[in-house]
Order: structure tokens, then C-alpha cells, then sequence
């Protein structure tokens, strides 16, 4: 076990690509450039649903969602799905988890429940008791909250009180949808932009001081570890505390806008989006929980403001995974510990006149931030244009260990690219996501040069060239000239679907 390294998952919440600031000069991020230089950075690294759940839950299985099970927010991964922090685990790991897991729905039911749900998620007599073992981890520490949200409790809430903040549900809305939180009191409104937490009791504190304490006893007890750091920033609400709310001058921020004319060929789902009022009764009627099917206009002043706090959470979330690699050097564990930073699925601030996260594939929903960072084996500033994605992650930790690969994962060991040992290991990308066949359910294959995404049982898609056209505003699917490549690429998804076929086991007999 001694050359075997520590595995540091450290993963931000929504996380649009291009806010590292080493790449975009807006965005301060001076430990995240520093991880970067240190390391491997990957410019089109891509999730595998721009949504949470599914995403998390392929990170933990290197399986894709239509295979994990998990396949839409407000679903459940199946416990008992193999996971690589199982495998690391029965390797000799230590295993953990402390933040963010959303591998479950916050509805229970009984057929299908939930620890992530009301009214449990504030039953911190529970939580007190409980700390795994719970997919694989030996040590789970949660939460589920963004920002001031009622979700608020389990194990971070009993943090705060042992913090000294006996008064943290003051900073939090005490009401969800249906559910009753109020306390007794008055209700708590939403906050915007600046929050009245102080930063001590923040999550990103939270997450830092108590992954930092689980490493320190590892190397107490001489045990290599697997630990997932789950951040909750920068996902919307826009809400962060003073200084970080005031970081950014909006006035100076550049505020994405629609391209004129640029939804005139898309899919009528997009078209809607920048309708005042518009009408998806058909989709919300097979699917009532469709994230994104609304209106998404607003106008450029208030962007501008979301815009500014959003860069500050990231800024503030930077700050903390400082701290977390300055105690890794501190303990000497640096040199030796395979570090991954990257983030569930992108965000939209602008971007098509869209917002926050919906059945859209474009570049700023399904790339995210990757590094890459491991003294012993990576070599310092490789900056990479290598396809990745997210299904990837548990199998290359898992050959970082030298453990075997289980057939029924399907990403692709990317060490050897992260090692500068090959160019190269994909050809191309899958991402999925769906809303029940009768509303949305879309894939898309993304090479070298282009992206499509195929609608089940619709006429329309989508086909870019992003070499012509990075910024994805028109639309090739109808272009006469440009059917044969719609043809080729839709056999290219159809070859990576195969290829991505998990067996079972291998063959062994002849019959």
C-alpha cells in the first residue's frame, strides 16, 4: 500500500468552465491556477448530464446515468451500486465523504427512501448517530443546502451548534414547498446577493476544516485515503457573505447575451425559453419537474449583479481549497496524493439568453473546470485539448491504485493522458439527459470538431461545427449542405453507445 497514492476528489456545484483565472481574467482563482500549474489541465473536459444527481452519481460509479439508474434529478442511485469507493475501500482506503452528495431524492417514498429528504434532513438526533458506512464510504458527513436554503441541517448544522452559531436557523429559510420549517417564528425570506452568515459558519469553512481533520488522522494511522470533497459553490442562489458579495464591480463583468435571431432553428423547447410567458403545459403535464422549461429573460443590470456574486463564490470556494492544499503540504502528504478538481456540470449566466441549468447541451452547460495534479507521475503545466469526461474519474483512480477495473464501468482509464504518456484516449464524448420519453430525452456525441445532440422521437436536433462556430449559434441540423455530416455524426453516437456497452463478465468458456 505504501506506493499506492492518496486520492483528494475535491468538486464545485455548477461550475461554468471558463471561470478559472488563470484562462479568464476575471475570475480571481490563485489557488485553483496554482493546482493548475502544478498539474493537468484539461480545456474540454465534459460531464456527462448537466444535472446533479446523474453526474454525482457517475463520479461514484463510472457508469452513465441510463446505466446507474439514477437518471434524473429527483431520483435515487440504487445503494447497493458498486462504487469506487467501495473498491477502494476493500483496497485498504480509508473512505470518505464530506459535503454535497445528492445521490438521493429529497422526497421520500416507500418504495424509494430517502436519507436526503424532509423532514430528515433536520432530525439531527439522526445525524448525530450516523456517519456511514453509506455507498461505499467508511465516513460520510452531509449536507444539502445552497445558500440560505430550508434544506439546511444534517451533519453541517451540527457543526454550526458545535461552532458556537446555536442560532444558525436565522440564516436559513425555514420553509420548503409543502413542507413546514418555520419553527415557531416568523418565516425567513430568501436573502439575495449578500449573505448575513458570517464566513466561519459557511459551508466552504465547514467542508475544508472537517476534510482536513479526516486527513490528518489518516496519516495519524498511516492509512491512504480516498476522500471526495463536495463544495456547494457556486450553484445559485446568488448568495455569498461580505467581503466575497462585494468582490466584483458588476458594472465591469461581461454580461453573455442572445445572438439575434440564434433560437430561430432550434428546438421549440429553446425557442420558448425567451418567451415572456410561455407555454410548455405538453412537457410539464409528462413531467412536472423539468428544470429549465420557463422563461429565461431578465434584464442585463440584474445579470450583471448575479454574475458578480456568482464570480465571488467562486473566489470564496477558491480560498478554502487553498486552505484544504496548504494543510496537505503541511502534513507532507502532497507528493503523493492524486488530486482531482472538477465540477458536476456547467452554468449559464447569459449564455443563448439562458440561465442556471435545463435540457440544453451547449458548451456552457456540459464542460466543466478539470485538473489534474499528482507530483509523483504528472508533470507540471500540461495544459490538454485531449477529450474527457466525467465517467472517466473512478476509472482512472481506480488504475492509480492498481486495482482491477470491473467490466460494468464504462469510462476510459485517462492516466496515461494525465501523465503525458499518450495524446489521447477518446474520440469523443457522451452526454444524456432526460425528462421522460413523452417530454425531453436527448443525447449528444461531441468529437474533435463537432457536437450533436439527437432528440428521441423528434424531428429536430442539433448540430454545431465548433471549430467555425465556438459559439454554438447556428444551427446545422436543417442545412442542406451539411446532411451527410449530420449522418456521420449520428453513426458516430451510435458507435459510442456501443462502445460504452458494459459486460458483465468475461467470456470463459467456448459454450
Amino acid at each position: 500500500m505504501k506506493n499506492r497514492p492518496n486520492i483528494l476528489l475535491i468538486t464545485s456545484d455548477q461550475q461554468h468552465w471558463n471561470t478559472i483565472g488563470k484562462y479568464f481574467h476575471e475570475v480571481e482563482t490563485p489557488n485553483l491556477d496554482r493546482l493548475a500549474n502544478e498539474g493537468f489541465f484539461a480545456h474540454r473536459a465534459y460531464c456527462t448530464n448537466p444535472t446533479c444527481t446523474p453526474t454525482r452519481a457517475t463520479l461514484l460509479t463510472g457508469q452513465y446515468a441510463s446505466r446507474h439508474g439514477a437518471w434524473s434529478l429527483g431520483t435515487k442511485l440504487p445503494e447497493d451500486s458498486l462504487t469506487v469507493s467501495q473498491l477502494l475501500g476493500a483496497a485498504g482506503y480509508d473512505t470518505a465523504l464530506i459535503g454535497k452528495a445528492h445521490f438521493q431524492q429529497l422526497r421520500s417514498t416507500p418504495e424509494h427512501p430517502s436519507v436526503e429528504s424532509h423532514p430528515l434532513l433536520r432530525d439531527l438526533d439522526y445525524w448525530k448517530n450516523f456517519h456511514g458506512p453509506w455507498y461505499g464510504f467508511d465516513h460520510v458527513e452531509l449536507a444539502r443546502n445552497h445558500g440560505d436554503e430550508a434544506h439546511a441541517g444534517q451533519h453541517y448544522a451540527l457543526w454550526m451548534e458545535e461552532k458556537g452559531l446555536e442560532n444558525w436557523k436565522d440564516h436559513f429559510q425555514n420553509r420548503w414547498e409543502e413542507f413546514d420549517y418555520s419553527d415557531g417564528g416568523e418565516e425567513n425570506l430568501p436573502q439575495k446577493h449578500s449573505w448575513d452568515l458570517p464566513e466561519e459558519f459557511h459551508t466552504n469553512a465547514w467542508i475544508t476544516e472537517r476534510s482536513l481533520a479526516r486527513i490528518r488522522q489518516n496519516k495519524e494511522e498511516d492509512k491512504p485515503f480516498f476522500l471526495w470533497a463536495s463544495y456547494f459553490d457556486p450553484h445559485p442562489p446568488y448568495l455569498v457573505p461580505e467581503p466575497w458579495a462585494s468582490m466584483y464591480a458588476p458594472g465591469e463583468i461581461t454580461v453573455p447575451q442572445v445572438s439575434p435571431g440564434e433560437h430561430a432553428n432550434n428546438p421549440p423547447h429553446l425557442q420558448k425559453t425567451q418567451e415572456k410567458n410561455p407555454d410548455f403545459t405538453a412537457l410539464q403535464e409528462a413531467c412536472p419537474w423539468n428544470h429549465g422549461c420557463c422563461s429565461h429573460l431578465q434584464d442585463r443590470e440584474s445579470l450583471a449583479k448575479d454574475i458578480a456574486v456568482y464570480y465571488g463564490m467562486v473566489s470564496m470556494m477558491d480560498h478554502y481549497i487553498g486552505r484544504l492544499l496548504d494543510g496537505l503540504d503541511e502534513m507532507g502528504l502532497a507528493e503523493n496524493t492524486l488530486i482531482v478538481f472538477t465540477s458536476d456540470h456547467g452554468h449559464y449566466y447569459g449564455h443563448h439568453g439562458l440561465n442556471a441549468k435545463g435540457p440544453f447541451h451547449y458548451e456552457d452547460g456540459i464542460r466543466v473546470p478539470f485538473i489534474a495534479r499528482w507530483p509523483e507521475r504528472i508533470p507540471a503545466g500540461i495544459e490538454s485539448v485531449a477529450l474527457q469526461s466525467l465517467v472517466d474519474v473512478p476509472v482512472s483512480f481506480l488504475r492509480a491504485a492498481g486495482i482491477r477495473i470491473p467490466p460494468l464501468m464504462q469510462g476510459i482509464d485517462q492516466l496515461p493522458v494525465w501523465c503525458a504518456e499518450k495524446e489521447s484516449v477518446r474520440k469523443n464524448v457522451l452526454v444524456e439527459h432526460r425528462h421522460q420519453p413523452t417530454a425531453i430525452h436527448m443525447k449528444t456525441v461531441v468529437d474533435e470538431r463537432y457536437k450533436l445532440t439527437v432528440y428521441f422521437e423528434r424531428d429536430y436536433g442539433e448540430l454545431f461545427d465548433l471549430k467555425t462556430d465556438p459559439a454554438e449559434v447556428n444551427n446545422l441540423w436543417n442545412d442542406p449542405g451539411s446532411q451527410g455530416l449530420k449522418a456521420g455524426l449520428t453513426r458516430q453516437l451510435l458507435f459510442a453507445e456501443m462502445a460504452a456497452e458494459p459486460l458483465s463478465m468475461p467470456r470463459v468458456a467456448v459454450a
